[in-house]
């Protein structure tokens, strides 16, 4: 039987290394496991207080409007009012099952198939993933030391100049390198893309895990220009990867056909998750998580610190997120690059890092990501574990 085209897309190497780790743990191994994106500490106390409560009244879990409970909605816009002082209507709000819902249906609003759009290269491979299978041509922008491991007007111009751009994913802080673009950076894209009719989508679900911990949060690209689409999520600040609740804002042009897809695609996001999430907005649950931005800081600067004494280089800025994305190039020894040398440490030194190329396909094969969400003692014990196991020189 035939299967579609649209789906033969590359695994998500970040899944298997940690289908993997299941395996390895299942048969009584002891792995540090430093691959996922995932805070260890779960989501605020005053979400459980709040889920606890749905559970112990049996409140009928019905469905809700397709782009989320309308309370939600509200406390998400507050959250823009509180964090960057912009006035954010209820309505201008999506809640989806997940940032990964959101990307799906916005990319299905706002491109045609056929229809370019920027990614930069090193970059989260579901951005790439997920526009090729929707029929849409990506086009890769290599960005290195040289530009921060972030896209600049340059990078914008020379490819529009080969044939017109239609959109431009960003991410600041991004995935793999945790790297940040300023705020006169981001003004000078936004303005681009809104001269050359370039539609961009922000992804800022690493807003708020930037350091130092209390300083810039990162910048809003509504800030700019409303006409531009600004993905979010409960999965990284707040730690509620599991609950599968993020959101949107959209541009009036793209309300409607967002509103519409997601209706017919999912009906709403989980109901049992969007009650309790509202208590992700009080003053406590803001204390709460930036104590832990304070933890993370904690063990970036542990991690800083002992990479060089590893011999791994170039490393990305990581400003913000909790990864540290390296070269390994001169120490993969008998390993023929960076996937080969993964799966060996994993296997014989029981600490799971993952591939550059899941993220670069073409020059990723010589470096690696380190996930420092985990907390400190075990990025502690996972780097003792690599110096012991990496030959030396």
């Amino acid at each position: 039987m035939k299967v579609a085209r649209r789906a033969l897309v590359p695994p998500f190497e970040v899944m298997e290394v940690l289908d993997r780790v299941s395996r390895l743990r299942a048969e009584g191994r002891d792995v540090v496991s430093l691959c996922a994106g995932e805070p260890s500490q779960g989501a605020p106390t005053d979400v459980h207080r709040l889920a606890e409560a749905q559970h112990r009244d049996r409140r009928p879990l019905t469905y809700t409007p397709a782009l989320g409970l309308p309370e939600l909605r509200e406390a998400i816009a507050g959250h823009y009012r509180r964090w960057y002082g912009l006035d954010v209507a209820t309505a201008e709000v999506g809640v989806t099952t997940g940032a990964s819902g959101a990307f799906v249906a916005v990319f299905l609003a706002a491109f045609d198939p056929g229809d370019r759009v920027a990614v930069v290269r090193p970059g989260y491979p579901a951005y790439r993933n997920l526009l090729a299978s929707l029929g849409l041509s990506v086009v890769e922008l290599p960005v290195g030391p040289d530009t921060g491991f972030q896209p600049t007007v340059e990078h914008l111009a020379r490819a529009h100049a080969e044939a017109p751009l239609h959109g431009l994913v960003l991410a600041s802080p991004a995935n793999p390198t945790g790297s940040m673009v300023t705020r006169d950076e981001l003004a000078a894209l936004v303005s681009w893309c809104a001269e050359h009719d370039v539609r961009l989508v922000s992804d800022e679900i690493y807003h708020g895990i930037t350091y130092p911990p209390g300083g810039d949060r990162g910048t809003c690209a509504w800030e700019f220009d409303r006409r531009t689409v600004v993905v979010s999520s409960f999965s990284k600040y707040w730690g509620m990867t599991g609950w599968r609740l993020g959101w949107a804002l959209l541009p009036d042009d793209l309300r409607g056909p967002v509103d519409s897809f997601v209706g017919n695609a999912a009906l709403c996001p989980p109901t049992t998750a969007q009650h309790p999430a509202i208590g992700a907005f009080t003053d406590a649950s803001y204390d709460e998580c930036d104590a832990r931005v304070a933890t993370f800081a904690e063990t970036r600067a542990l991690l800083l610190d002992r990479v060089p004494a590893l011999g791994w280089g170039p490393i990305a800025p990581a400003d913000g997120a909790f990864y540290l994305y390296a070269g390994i190039a001169g120490r993969l020894g008998p390993h023929a690059d960076a996937t080969a040398w993964c799966r060996a440490l994993l296997e014989d030194g029981g600490v799971a890092l993952v591939p550059g190329s899941d993220f670069d396909g073409v020059d990723g094969t010589t470096f690696v990501r380190l996930s420092f969400a985990a907390g400190t003692a075990a990025v502690a014990e996972a780097l003792d574990r690599i110096a012991a196991w990496t030959p030396a020189d």
